[in-house]
Formats: C-alpha cells, sequence, structure tokens
C-alpha cells in the first residue's frame, strides 16, 4: 500500500508541475505575440492632407482659401492645433 500511494503522489506532482508550466509558458507566448502586434501594426496618421488640386491662376487666393478651410477645420475640432499649423506651414512652403 506504501508503495501505491507513493506513487500516486509522484503522478499528482508530475501532472501538477506540467500543468504549471505549461499555463505559464502559453501565458508567455501570448504576451510576446501581443507585442509583436503591437510593434507592427503601423501607426496612422490621425489626418490625411488631401491630394493636391490643379493651381488656378491665381494661386495666393487659392492657398487663402486652404488656409480658411484649415481654419474651419481647427474650430470644428478635426485638426489639433499641431496638425494645423503642419499644414499651414506646407501649404505656405509651396
Amino acid at each position: 500500500m506504501p508503495g501505491l500511494l507513493r506513487g500516486v503522489a509522484r503522478t499528482a506532482v508530475v501532472a501538477g508541475t506540467a500543468t504549471a508550466v505549461s499555463n505559464r509558458v502559453s501565458r508567455r507566448q501570448a504576451g510576446r505575440w501581443a507585442q509583436q502586434d503591437t510593434q507592427q501594426a503601423p501607426a496612422q496618421p490621425a489626418y490625411q492632407a488631401p491630394p493636391p488640386q490643379a493651381a488656378p491662376a491665381d494661386d495666393m487666393s487659392s492657398k487663402i482659401s486652404q488656409l480658411k478651410e484649415l481654419g474651419e477645420l481647427k474650430s470644428q475640432g478635426v485638426l489639433t492645433d499641431a496638425e494645423f499649423e503642419a499644414q499651414k506651414a506646407r501649404l505656405l512652403a509651396s
């Protein structure tokens, strides 16, 4: 009887240890996959500039109207201050 009890106890310890190790390995692997997914996901800009349009005869009036549109987008909360300044600088540099 003591030999049988010892065998059952040993089996329980081995099975318990194997289960604990397996669970820990699964959690670590899931964490690594989640970390890889966040690193591989490309960052998407909050606002993407519209494609350039054909320049009309009066370039200055075009820039003014585009600046007004940018101002409206900023006042509506579509653009942040930083995005507004970046787009304004890009527009004035062209």
